[in-house]
């Protein structure tokens, strides 16, 4: 089952390409979808509350890479409003800090990636990354109610 819901949220991203062009804020909100997942998976593993699978950590990390390397460009200006988005205006405002935590973020994925191997090294990594989520998402994340 875990598995499963791994590979749906890798094909969530791949599908995401193509969602792009036509819907940004479509595409993005399916990214985070499939990053949502992965992170859901990795805080299990943390937890404890399922066996850690060092494969299954690398597949997590893959999907946090290749959010970073895309979610940047899913924020053209045509798309700060509609389809309910929750990007904050602050994204238009200050698109060099927004596109520098991405790279941030990209960095620090690379270094969890090297970390995945075993359960105490994957705690520390995975703790990083996600915490780099939750720093943009607190400034440049409209919070819903």
């Amino acid at each position: 089952m875990l598995r499963t819901i791994l590979v749906t949220a890798a094909l969530a991203i791949a599908a995401t390409a193509a969602l792009a062009q036509g819907d940004p804020i479509a595409t993005r909100k399916e990214t985070m979808k499939g990053v949502g997942a992965a992170t859901r998976t990795g805080n299990q593993m943390a937890k404890g509350e399922i066996p850690f699978d060092a494969a299954k950590a690398r597949e997590i990390i893959q999907t946090y890479a290749n959010a970073a390397d895309k979610m940047h460009n899913y924020f053209p200006e045509t798309s700060k409003t509609g389809g309910e988005t929750t990007a904050a205006p602050t994204i238009w405002q200050n698109q060099a800090d927004f596109r520098k935590r991405f790279d941030d973020w990209a960095l620090e994925i690379q270094r969890a990636s090297a970390q995945a191997n075993d359960l105490e090294s994957f705690k520390t990594a995975f703790g990083n990354v996600t915490k780099a989520c939750g720093g943009c998402h607190e400034t440049y994340r409209i919070k819903k109610n």
